[in-house]
């Protein structure tokens, strides 16, 4: 009895020759689904997002700047509360000021207006008695205004300053040079960029 040769079979992934049996893969195994060097198909895990992931993704989006834009909101309302509240506040405090400072200034005044009359109490005293006492609380009004910050002003020979002084007389005198202050006619008060009025004064001129 004569034995035929074992053909030896072909290593795998070779491609069988004509004539020669190939194996074929299993059913339900990967390469029977179609799954090469490729990689998995469009339905594994990993793939391009459906339609319905991204409408997700996009309401996702729209609610989180919706919130982000209601804080906002919530926050300019806050600020804007904030600073009327301290607008009204600092009229308040502003309007105190000034009637404490009205009632500070007026308070400054009244020791000058109980010594007039006290000086007018004294009408039928000696002349020369009321002379001084006029003159006293004159006095005694020009330290308060001082006080105030507004000191008395009535030099006399200085030169001429539009800041401080107003001409109402020009006079001609040739001992002193032009635009000197050589008469005070009122008085002012205050200094230069405080003043309650300026100083009237006449000043001299050469023809």
């Amino acid at each position: 009895m004569s034995t035929q040769p074992q053909q030896p079979e072909p290593p795998e992934g070779a491609v069988a020759e004509p004539g020669q049996e190939q194996d074929l893969p299993a059913p339900g195994t990967a390469e029977a689904r179609g799954a090469g060097p490729e990689g998995p198909g469009p339905d594994a895990a990993g793939g391009p997002a459906g339609p319905g992931e991204k409408a997700g993704e996009e309401a996702d989006e729209k609610a989180e700047h919706a919130a982000a834009l209601a804080e906002l909101e919530d926050r300019w309302r806050r600020a804007l509360a904030d600073l009327e509240n301290l607008r009204k506040r600092h009229a308040r405090e502003l309007e105190r000021e000034r009637a404490a400072e009205r009632a500070r200034t007026a308070a400054a005044l009244l020791p000058v207006i109980d010594n007039l009359e006290l000086a007018l109490s004294h009408a039928g005293a000696d002349p020369g008695s009321i002379v001084a006492g006029v003159r006293a609380v004159r006095d005694q009004a020009v330290d308060t205004l001082a006080r105030l910050g507004y000191e008395r002003q009535d030099e006399t020979g200085v030169p001429f300053d539009p800041a401080r002084h107003e001409v109402v007389g020009v006079v001609e005198d040739p001992d002193v040079a032009p635009g000197t202050v050589v008469q005070v006619l009122r008085p002012g008060y205050g200094e230069t960029g405080n003043q309650l009025r300026p100083v009237a004064v006449a000043v001299a001129k050469r023809e």
